[in-house]
């Protein structure tokens, strides 16, 4: 069937499903069916209609229909810092998945900034999101989010368990055995390079790299947990002090890939040599890691799957909004590469 289009669309203005009609041949209520699947529409009426609106390009206005249902498909993603790999991969992992639930997906880089989350936060609720998945920054976004009925999902770390679903990795665990590699090699001065210890993700791995010097028999040494922030710059400063020293640790472990890149960095600028000089073990696994040489042996989470499974708990918590609030802990594992060996000998 040849389609007759009755009233040409002036390039300088949206198609509308008036226009999609007037080409299809059928009513608006027609489109409507037929586009969106509700509601019974001729497997051949559908074919045209389909046919019409990719020819005129029509995209649907899915705030208007927001508006008209009061059902939203589109989902917020606010992430910490998409400079850094890791939350760049997690929303990734976020995208995908929203796409393949027929979501819209929002994102929003709150740069570590709590007036940007709030900003964000804000604009999330005057643009009717269903949900959003956040890196959260304190407790204040969740809370906000949900003091307007939408569903949130805390993603890496959490600070509303218990009111609010999460989808964290084992940071203990990880931590434990990253640094209990180490102790097994025969370390003994082991330095923690660590972002903070107020967060669960820097608390937990802080306890278990205590953890894991307590079942070595190891005391822990104050000076050898360094707090560096979330700057490489900031971390190779700082790792530069300690090294420098004469009673430098033999090896280090530096607890999220930004960190890990600060204290690479330091060791080469010194001149030593990883890991017959010191040994660096990280905790997330970036991809330059399995690039330099040697290559560093690593805690991998699969960030891109934290992502993804924080969508589908985002989903289902918009299906079942009165639910009890779940903790999704997901796995990791050390990866031992090259940047590990017994501490030199003196």
């Amino acid at each position: 069937m040849t389609l007759e289009r009755r009233t040409p669309v002036s390039r300088s203005r949206r198609p509308t499903i008036k226009d999609v009609a007037e080409a299809a041949g059928v009513s608006r209520s027609t489109v409507s069916r037929a586009l969106t699947g509700r509601g019974y529409a001729a497997s051949d009426v559908r074919e045209r209609v389909l046919r019409a609106a990719a020819e005129l390009g029509y995209v649907p206005d899915v705030m208007a229909r927001t508006l008209k249902q009061q059902v939203s498909r589109s989902v917020g993603i606010l992430v910490s810092d998409l400079r850094n790999p890791f939350y760049a991969e997690l929303a990734a992992g976020a995208s995908r998945e929203a796409r393949e639930r027929g979501y819209t997906m929002v994102l929003a880089d709150t740069s570590l900034s709590a007036e940007a989350e709030s900003e964000a936060a804000e604009a999330l609720v005057a643009l009717r999101v269903a949900g959003v998945v956040v890196t959260p920054n304190s407790s204040a976004v969740s809370t906000y989010l949900s003091s307007h009925g939408i569903p949130v999902v805390e993603v890496d770390r959490q600070f509303a368990p218990g009111s609010t679903d999460g989808v964290v990795v084992g940071n203990r665990v990880g931590a434990r055995t990253a640094t209990a590699h180490l102790v097994a090699l025969g370390h003994r001065r082991i330095a923690l390079f660590i972002d903070e210890t107020d967060w669960t993700t820097g608390y937990e791995r802080y306890q278990g790299y205590l953890e894991a010097l307590g079942a070595g028999d190891i005391k822990v040494d104050p000076g050898l947990v360094v707090s560096s922030g979330w700057d490489v710059a900031d971390a190779r400063r700082r790792a530069l002090d300690m090294l420098r020293g004469p009673d430098r640790p033999t090896a280090v472990f530096a607890a999220n890939n930004v960190l890990a890149e600060g204290v690479w960095r330091s060791i080469r600028e010194l001149g030593l040599r990883v890991p017959d000089d010191i040994s660096l073990v990280a905790f997330d696994d970036a991809p330059w890691m399995s690039m330099v040489s040697p290559m560093v042996t690593t805690v991998s989470q699969d960030t891109f799957g934290l992502g993804a499974t924080a969508i589908r708990r985002l989903d289902e918590r918009i299906g079942m909004p009165e639910a009890d609030s779940v903790t999704t802990v997901l796995t990791v594992q050390l990866v031992a590469r090259e940047s590990t060996a017994s501490p030199p000998i003196i």
